[in-house]
Formats: structure tokens, sequence, C-alpha cells
């Protein structure tokens, strides 16, 4: 068991989950960042581009929901590295895309796939961490997220030529990727350390007791918001950037890293500070809810968008934001933890019904009013406030009497 296991070891496994999460983006982000490219492609308009993501975001929601029951009968150990080569071959197989229905198909399918890792890493971390480190060690998995989004634009900066269709061989370049992650995984995670047992039985009714609770109903609004938030500026940001302040594509790839790079100090922060407050001798619980206020309201400056010119009082505040955005994930998955120790898996999985049922509207909608005002300003300062809405709900909702 996990138990017997050094310290040292489980920060390394967070480590591992890291860069689980880095392949996870990289075949995610390829597709925002040569949005521009693809839709000349395929002469696409901005709900259209919005369709993919919207396609994207319900293969997502149907994969959560089956690898999150998946995660609770089958060892984490095999499902794993399992999910992770599939997404990667459905990324490699992105570039061979002739036209839009076999793009829009294997976006689907990526979304499918790559659902998986949520429930696996999740699973993980709660089995291998105290509660009192989980924060940090989800920032880590978390901000894995970000280090894929960093890398993904400095190498389609280097890929992307003046011919159009150069954007394909950065999807099959990332889709490889993940195949050097799988070996590391078995050497190092063995099927006793994940505490595989009681949780492979079915569903039961106190597994129902568990999950139909007014703690797992927040969960399931406050995914939805955070999500939906961190979902549209992530595969927007770079066609705001070109087609809505006029900057060159490789000046908005540039700062595409450098976004998640905030977002990456944003969430690996978030998570060291409620580490950091929790052994001083604050509580748990309210060290998660402070540290969750302050990215909110980090998030929440997205309402200057619409006030703020192309300039470096702009880019400020989107660095932000990122900053923000993705800093109130690390607590969110923390709490999730709090719910169910037998039945993290479909925890994982249910919620990510509400965070990409949700989230795929969202981005068709945000399209649709782009072609029809030729602006991105009002959808991005909505999106950046939705985290503060998540905080209310946890301060109103979340029972702490079992803290």
């Amino acid at each position: 068991m996990a138990e017997s296991r050094s310290s040292s070891w489980r920060w390394w496994v967070c480590g591992l989950l890291l860069l689980a999460s880095m392949i996870n983006y990289m075949d995610r982000q390829t597709l925002a960042n040569a949005a521009v490219r693809i839709t000349k492609q395929f002469g696409l308009n901005q709900e259209q581009y919005g369709d993919l993501e919207f396609g994207f975001g319900y293969g997502f929601a149907a994969g959560s929901i089956v690898f999150g029951f998946l995660a609770d009968r089958v060892s984490v150990r095999w499902l794993y590295p399992a999910v992770l080569l599939l997404w990667s071959v459905t990324g490699f197989m992105t570039g061979w895309a002739e036209d839009y229905s076999q793009l829009l198909g294997r976006r689907i399918a990526l979304g499918l796939f790559e659902a998986g890792h949520w429930p696996c890493a999740i699973k993980t971390t709660q089995r291998v961490l105290d509660a009192k480190d989980r924060s940090m060690g989800n920032g880590l998995l978390q901000s894995g997220a970000s280090v894929g989004a960093i890398l993904t634009p400095l190498i389609m900066r280097v890929l992307l030529t003046d011919q159009l269709e150069s954007w394909r061989v950065a999807f099959q370049i990332v889709g490889v990727i993940g195949l050097a992650w799988v070996p590391f995984w078995l050497w190092m995670v063995r099927g006793r350390d994940l505490g595989v047992g009681a949780e492979t039985d079915v569903m039961s009714g106190g597994a129902w007791r568990e999950l139909l609770t007014r703690r797992m109903g927040v969960v399931l609004v406050v995914v939805a918001l955070i999500n939906t938030c961190w979902q549209t500026f992530r595969p927007w940001l770079t066609k705001f950037l070109i087609e809505g302040r006029g900057y060159a594509e490789g000046m908005a790839l540039n700062f595409n890293s450098l976004f998640f790079i905030a977002s990456d100090v944003g969430c690996v922060g978030a998570g060291a500070l409620a580490l950091w407050l929790a052994r001083r001798g604050m509580a748990v619980h309210r060290s998660r809810m402070l540290v969750f206020f302050g990215c909110a309201l980090l998030s929440g400056t997205g309402l200057l968008i619409p006030l703020l010119p192309r300039g470096w009082p702009l880019l400020c505040v989107l660095l932000l934001v990122a900053a923000g955005s993705l800093g109130v994930f690390p607590v969110y998955h923390a709490l999730t933890q709090d719910i169910s120790a037998q039945h993290q898996g479909k925890v994982t999985g249910i919620a990510g019904i509400a965070a990409w049922g949700f989230a795929p509207p969202a981005q068709k909608f945000f399209g649709r009013i782009v072609d029809k005002t030729g602006s991105f300003d009002a959808g991005l300062a909505i999106a950046g406030c939705l985290p503060l809405i998540a905080f209310v709900v946890l301060v109103f909702f979340w029972n702490r009497r079992t803290e």
C-alpha cells in the first residue's frame, strides 16, 4: 500500500502526474494555436470553430462518466496508460484530417479519451497524499496543464511555416510525445500503491448515499462555473489577440506561452499557499477557501478587458486572469476528495459531466456572438467573473460540519 512508501516517492508520483497533464494539454492546445490557419484551410466561421470545442467538450463529458466509473472498477495502474495512449494516437491522427467532418470527429474522440486522465490522476493523489497535502499535490497535477500549454506555442512557432498546411506536422509530433510517459508510470507505480479493493464493486446504495449529497451538488455547480471560465480563455485567446486586437501571429503565440506561465504560477502558488496556511495551524477548509477567494478575485479582473485597447495594460490583466482562473482548480479538486474515499473515480467522472455539459454550449454561443458583434470582449469579461460566483456558492452551500 502507499502508506509504506516514502514521502519523496509520493511527490515524485505527483511530478509524473504533472507530466501527464502536460501531455494532455499539449494534444488539446495544438488546435487553439493553429486556430487561425485551420479556420482558413477549411473555410470556417467563428461558430464552426466553436463547434470544434463544442464537440470536444461533449466527448469529454461522455469520457468523464465512462472513465470515472472505470477508475473505481479497474486498476488505475493499467487504465491510466491505456487512456494516455488512446488520446495520443487520436491527436496524431488529427493531423491527417482531410475535411471539417473528420476534424470534428477526431476532436470528439480526443475529448472522450482525454477525459480519462482526470479520474485516474485525482484518484492517485487522493490515495498517495494526506488531506493537508492534497491542494499542493493537485496544484502540481493541474500545473502540468499550463506547462503543456506553455510548450505548445513554442513548438508551433518552430514547426509552422509559410505553408498553410504546416499545422498538420505539429499535431503528429505532439501526438507522439505521450508514448514516452507510459514506461515511467509502470515502473514507478504498482497496483497495491493505489489500494485497489472494495471500490471495484458495482454501484451500491451506500455509494449513492455518498454521491447524492449537498456537497456533491455544490461541486457540480462550482466546476461548471470555473471550467467554463478556463475553457473560454484557453481556446479563444490566440484568436482574440490576432483578430480582436490586431497582434501578429508570432506575438500572439509568444504571449500565449506567457499566459500559461502565469496560470502555472497561479496553480502551483495556490496549492503551496493552502499547504503553508494549513501547516501553520489554519483549518484546512479555511485555508482552501481563502486561496480560492484570492484566485477568484484575480480572475475577476477580466471585467476590465472591454475597457482596454491593445497594449501592456490589457496583457497584464490577461496574466492576472490566467493565474486566478487556473489557481482555483487545486482547491476544487481537494474539495472533491473530501466527498468519498471509496468512490473518487465516480465523483470526478460525474463532476466532469457538469464541467463539460455547460462549457461546450458556452463555446458555441461565444462564437455566435463574435460572428454577430465582431468582438470577443463581452464574452471574455463575463467568463472572468465566473470563479467569483463559484466562491459565493461555496460560502453559502458547502456544509462544514464534518471538517
